[in-house]
């Protein structure tokens, strides 16, 4: 921070000439100069688009609700969340659907008294950039290590190993 107090015979004015335009050429910063002459840097926050940004656990389960039950309101996301998944508090909740507007991972409808947020982004896509983040992450960028670790899962079904068994031999079939 810098204050008038410097014994400058400008008053700071040439601080600010030279912040000003050092934030011309600068993208990530911006000032703010408050009532007592203080001049203060904060970052900006951080707007990228969600196709470049992967959701946080807490936004997937919002996510999750609304993929399951299409567009709905704060209030339906946050009971189903309560009664669903953990305890969490309606202005959280209205908070971070805010926060995910701004990201671009919900849409708000504000034609009616009540906002209705759907997603945004596809459910596809979306489990699909996150499961090849945990391959390239966990299993070195193989698929087989990964499968081969669900396949030796204790709590696979009887019918999701059927299920398994079937689509090896669809991969088997189209690669001959």
């Amino acid at each position: 921070m810098i204050s008038n107090n410097l014994h400058d015979p400008t008053g700071g004015r040439h601080y600010i000439k030279a912040f000003s335009y050092f934030l011309k050429k600068s993208k990530n910063l911006f000032l703010l100069i408050r009532k007592d002459s203080y001049v203060c840097f904060m970052s900006k926050r951080n707007t990228q688009k969600s196709s470049e940004q992967e959701p946080t656990k807490s936004e997937l389960e919002i996510l999750q609700v609304l993929w399951q039950f299409g567009p709905s309101t704060a209030r339906f996301v946050n009971d189903h969340l309560n009664e669903h998944v953990r305890p969490v508090i309606y202005m959280s909740t209205l908070k971070l659907m805010q926060i995910m507007l701004e990201k671009g991972f919900l849409k708000k409808d504000e034609s009616q008294v009540k906002h209705i947020y759907r997603s945004a982004v596809e459910e596809s896509k979306t489990k699909g950039a996150l499961l090849d983040r945990v391959v390239d992450t966990l299993f070195n960028g193989s698929a087989g290590s990964l499968l081969m670790q669900l396949l030796g899962n204790e709590k696979l079904s009887a019918k999701e190993m059927e299920e398994y068994q079937e689509l090896i031999k669809k991969i088997d079939q189209k690669q001959k």
